[in-house]
């Protein structure tokens, strides 16, 4: 086995102490990466852009005066997602034929803050065309086809991330969920995915607010200790941020995995049908085997579901969701000067664009309200009986939930072309039901995760969905090392020569 097929199984903590003992430099670390990108991607279809040059040119710039002070994953390949942040002078196309060529002059603060971390950025990953649909194959650039079936869809709309990371590409990537975009390709490609809670990583300079708090940015990741780092290292609000997410609790979300739950969590679990009235039983078998296997860790597990469901509030979140499109296609056309027309975008996303164009302020706000109305009665599924969430409810109170598990899809990775098929209104049904409930903590603003611990009889991932209380991101990472602990995945690869996850995985 080679050099660079040896670090495909490495975390990005694994990888960066090489470089630490000195037994690899910066540069060895890029240029395996950039090789398994040429030699793996031409059958993936996971990147979208690459700047190899630059990345290669920062792996030699001095540490500075504090090397000591460097974060664990200093020096580790990365991609950033071609969607949302962006790096002044790399291409930023959104995954649309409408900004192919399009060279921003500026960069956001999150991508200083990945490369303040110490992530070095080798270029974009595919995305679906404004992060519109749960699968990665637009037409700008084609499809990125699932590792471990390619013939099977990656997810969207960061496959092209979580199918680099499952692939073994780069162990870390940038994702952003506005819908279930971090997590349905993260259970698809079996790597691990948190959204964190609303406002927790900053939007900006260029937008303060996506779809009023709908979207989150961060990353997906072969190990819970790696999407714990990034997340400290993201953290927190920048100037002029309209608001921003609670303090953490445990200090840092890495002392929260290092530690572990440190008590015994009161989990629910539920495998209700989602928007299509129908769940596949190999996601409702994943559900069932995690709550299980929390049990033997020493939880309390409880069969029970929030009375709020997704079904209820698919038409307000669609508002938002035309008018998230419409805003950012508008947003784009101004930035490059351009004018939209409707042969540069997918039938879907023009139809979306137009929507969002005719709303009226009035309906728009009602949508918010109705979102944010249920969000307050799904909030107290996971409050103590009287408020305050804590651990010691009053004598006659009821003990909310730490978590709540459910499926994170109606199905394990759907077949190319799925969410092609018929008028763009049925695509987006179509979508909508694949989703299953996983937008609810979108319209919530609460952490939510992916986590791989489950593969079906034919060697489909299939993950499950944990949801914490908002600003608890801390008790979800905690929880998420103990299941890795109990059934560890990061090594786990797909193709000849690798071991693959045993049908009964939990």
């Amino acid at each position: 086995m080679s050099f660079s097929e040896r670090l495909r199984e490495l975390d990005g903590h694994a990888q960066a102490e090489l470089v630490r003992t000195g037994e690899l430099s910066r540069g060895d670390l890029l240029r395996a990466a950039i090789e398994r990108i040429e030699r793996l991607d031409g059958s993936l279809g996971s990147v979208a852009v690459t700047s190899f040059d630059r990345a290669l040119a920062r792996a030699d710039e001095p540490d500075g005066p504090h090397p000591e002070e460097r974060g664990p994953l200093h020096g580790v390949p990365f991609l950033l997602k071609d969607l949302g942040p962006t790096v002044a002078g790399m291409e930023a196309t959104m995954g649309s034929r409408f900004l192919k060529g399009f060279v921003p002059a500026q960069g956001s603060e999150l991508t200083d803050r990945f490369e303040a971390a110490g992530l070095r950025v080798l270029g974009k990953a595919r995305t679906a065309e404004f992060g519109v649909l749960p699968t990665t194959e637009n037409t700008a650039q084609g499809a990125t086809v699932n590792p471990w079936d390619h013939t099977r869809s990656a997810g969207g709309s960061s496959g092209g991330s979580a199918a680099a990371v499952a692939a073994g590409l780069v162990p870390v990537a940038h994702a952003n969920d506005a819908g279930g975009s971090i997590r349905i390709p993260a259970s698809n490609c079996g790597v691990f995915g948190l959204k964190p809670t609303r406002a927790r990583t900053p939007l900006g300079p260029a937008v303060g607010d996506l779809m009023n708090g709908l979207a989150a940015e961060h990353v997906v990741s072969r190990s819970v200790r790696d999407s714990a780092a990034v997340l400290d290292a993201i953290s927190g609000p920048a100037p002029g941020d309209p608001y921003w997410a609670p303090p953490v609790a445990a200090g840092t979300f890495a002392r929260a995995v290092a530690e572990g739950p440190g008590r015994r969590l009161r989990i629910a679990f539920s495998t209700r049908a989602g928007s299509g009235g129908r769940l596949d039983p190999a996601c409702a078998s994943a559900v069932r085997e995690a709550a299980a296997l929390c049990a033997e860790l020493g939880h309390e597990v409880v069969e029970a579901e929030p009375a709020v469901a997704f079904t209820d509030l698919v038409e307000p979140f669609l508002v938002l969701w035309a008018a998230g499109v419409s805003s950012a296609i508008s947003s784009f056309a101004l930035l490059s000067g351009r004018t939209p027309e409707p042969g540069q975008f997918e039938e879907l996303t023009w139809e979306l664009y137009e929507q969002g164009r005719t709303l009226s302020a009035a309906g728009y706000l009602l949508a918010v309200s109705t979102l944010q109305r249920a969000a307050r009665g799904l909030a107290g599924f996971y409050e103590d009986e009287g408020g305050g969430g804590g651990e010691r409810p009053g004598r006659g109170s009821r003990r909310g939930y730490d978590v709540l598990l459910g499926p994170v899809t109606s199905e394990p990775a759907p077949p190319l072309g799925t969410f092609s098929v018929g008028t763009p209104r049925q695509q987006l049904t179509r979508a909508v039901e694949f989703c299953h409930e996983t937008p609810l903590a979108n319209l919530t603003g609460q952490p939510a995760m992916s986590v791989p611990l489950h593969w079906t009889e034919a060697g489909l991932p299939v993950g499950v969905h944990a949801t914490g209380r908002f600003g608890d991101e801390a008790t979800l990472f905690a929880l998420a090392a103990q299941l890795e602990q109990a059934r560890p995945w990061a090594h786990r690869l797909p193709g000849p020569g690798h071991p693959r996850m045993e049908t009964r995985s939990c």
